[in-house]
């Protein structure tokens, strides 16, 4: 029988349609043993033992000694939107397909911003700690409507995001390396340099891919450029900011508070958990239910598409 590995962690817990899919189409599906984010010798032994023609990947490490390790593999489908942890060059050497699910995570991940950024303003988790340990303290947050705010990559996710946060009354700027004109004018969205950005938000966003050229690229300089008391939000990758640089910002009060749900290293064990004005989540951007299942519907058609493409059933 076919074999379908799926590594990403949490695949099929809300719902078991995808899963039935594939199996309806003749295929083995293998689920990660171990229930988190796998290691890269934990994806060569998978892969070594299983032998799957196709791979559902969540953000475990997919390099290229890995894929020389899948001898059988024709395809990865991606279930989620960055593919910065697949070596694509090796893939393409080794005649793999790639395919990932840019669409469906994005409301989520929009509205997952925007709930974080009014848990920073109104220090919500903070009193409901204080709460909990009998602290009857009434601290005074800020409004968000008003503040300027500012995007760091406009693609689907920064569009939307922006598109929510206009709705509640703020300004938005943004930087985009492949600008969308017609939108940033029909949202009175204004484009500016990276140094204007950091200067005049008082929220900065960041909604970008990762790449090498990109790592750290929000460190101590362009954190120190950054307006006192603003607020820093990551839910693009974690390598993208300085998490010591950001640990010595918010202790110092030149930032008034961030919010990450991304980490350079996850699960993430560092001292920014210690911190009264971060907010850390796990890696939650896409998880709502509606979106995981579109994800995980989106990724099966993806792998279906290259491994059986006659097959349709359940799948539309």
């Amino acid at each position: 029988m076919h074999r379908v590995l799926i590594t990403t962690s949490a695949f099929g817990k809300e719902d078991s349609l995808p899963l039935s899919i594939l199996r309806d189409a003749g295929y083995e599906v293998i689920l990660n043993p171990h229930g988190r984010k796998l290691t890269e010798d934990e994806v060569i032994n998978l892969l070594l033992e299983i032998k799957p023609d196709g791979m559902i990947a969540g953000v475990e490490p997919l390099t290229a000694q890995v894929l020389e390790k899948a001898k059988d593999l024709k395809v990865i489908s991606r279930c989620g939107i960055g593919l910065d942890n697949v070596d694509l060059k090796a893939a393409k050497r080794k005649g793999i397909a790639v395919l990932n699910t840019p669409d469906a995570p994005t409301v989520a991940v929009a509205e997952l911003t925007v709930g974080l950024i009014f848990d920073l303003l109104r220090r919500i988790s903070f009193l409901d700690r204080e709460l909990r340990k009998g602290n009857w303290r009434k601290d005074t947050g800020s409004l968000l409507q008003g503040k300027r705010v500012g995007i760091v990559g406009l693609g689907r996710i920064g569009k939307k995001v922006a598109e929510l946060l206009l709705r509640l009354g703020t300004n938005v700027s943004g930087v985009e390396i492949e600008p969308d004109f017609q939108w940033l004018q029909s949202n009175h969205v204004q484009l500016v340099n990276m140094k204007k950005l950091l200067k005049d938000s008082e929220i900065l966003c960041l909604h970008i891919s990762y790449s090498e050229a990109n790592k750290h690229m929000i460190g101590k300089k362009e954190m120190e450029l950054m307006r006192k008391g603003a607020y820093l939000l990551n839910l693009s990758r974690g390598d993208v900011v300085d998490e010591e640089a950001l640990y010595l910002q918010l202790t110092s009060g030149h930032l008034s508070g961030a919010a990450l749900d991304v980490f350079g290293k996850e699960p993430y064990s560092g001292p920014l958990r210690q911190l009264d004005n971060v907010v850390v989540t796990p890696h939650i951007g896409s998880y709502a239910r509606e979106a995981r299942l579109e994800m995980e519907m989106q990724s099966v058609r993806n792998l279906l598409s290259v491994l059986n493409p006659h097959f349709s059933h359940g799948c539309e």
